[in-house]
């Protein structure tokens, strides 16, 4: 029982720390007052997506190929980028993310996440451990993280001037969904 829990919790939680993932909450919650909301619809979706994984194991990156996954994932990043960087004034900004900060969150994880290491990585613990433990314990270390990167977002929403934190914002999620097209280079 114990490694059904331990080593799920332990792996997701380092390959999920500093991941895009955690800078996008960081950065959401920059822009709102709405913390709680943000991270339930964080949590939502990663219950979901990581839900999947976990009930379907890989089938899902084997009936839609992991190319498409990333193009769509880097698209989105672009999308919210643009989305940002487009709404320079500071109250217009606020408001995209503010309003439902809950929808804003869960849309960025529910469609970046497929195809993601850490869900591959639940589907593949789910395979050798108890199903509901290794979910359990992978929401367990997501919920950690991304409470850390929210509180971190808040502390830094406090410091610096919202206009500026749109302008890295915008830039950070259009350069992370550039990331995504660099293995179309190789």
């Amino acid at each position: 029982m114990i490694p059904d829990v331990l080593i799920p919790f332990v792996t997701i939680g380092l390959a999920e720390l500093g991941d895009k993932t955690q800078l996008s909450i960081l950065l959401l919650s920059s822009k709102t007052k709405k913390h709680l909301n943000l991270l339930l619809g964080v949590m939502l979706a990663f219950l979901i997506t990581d839900g999947v994984a976990v009930l379907v194991g890989s089938w899902v990156t084997s009936v839609v190929p992991i190319l498409w996954l990333k193009i769509i994932s880097g698209l989105i990043f672009i999308f919210f980028g643009i989305l940002t960087l487009g709404d320079t004034d500071s109250e217009g900004a606020a408001k995209a993310y503010s309003r439902n900060p809950f929808i804003s969150g869960f849309v960025m994880i529910f469609l970046t996440e497929w195809g993601d290491k850490t869900q591959i990585a639940a589907a593949l613990f789910a395979t050798k451990y108890r199903p509901l433990l290794v979910l359990v314990s992978t929401l367990a270390a997501l919920a950690l993280l991304s409470a850390m990167a929210v509180y971190l977002g808040r502390f830094i929403s406090d410091k610096i001037d919202k206009k500026t934190i749109s302008k890295i914002a915008g830039i950070l999620f259009i350069l992370i969904g550039a990331s995504f097209f660099l293995f179309l280079i190789k």
